[in-house]
């Protein structure tokens, strides 16, 4: 699903229009970029947290010449799964 899709959906199950959905899931995801951007976690009770977490510099190998690379260091959003969603996606996966 992308975001028009979800646009979609969102519309015609609550029997609202596209674009004022469009606004509000705009808005959303800015407000979300903004925590994120700030350090702040994110957590939506029965989805998932959002939070932005430090990754360390590392060295890697390069697969074709197997020489050594420096990767920098840099942050990262993590995404854990809520409890809610998990068990959704575990009964729809057994079925």
């Amino acid at each position: 699903m992308n975001k028009t899709e979800l646009i979609d959906r969102i519309a015609t199950t609550n029997n609202l229009q596209k674009k004022t959905v469009g606004i509000v899931l705009n808005s959303a995801i800015e407000a979300l970029t903004d925590a994120l951007s700030k350090g702040d976690k994110v957590v939506i009770v029965g989805f998932g947290s959002l939070e932005v977490v430090d990754r360390p510099q590392r060295t890697c190998r390069n697969p074709k010449t197997g020489e050594a690379i420096e990767v920098p260091a840099t942050k990262a959003v993590r995404f854990s799964v809520g409890k809610d969603l998990k068990e959704v996606v575990a009964q729809s996966s057994v079925s």
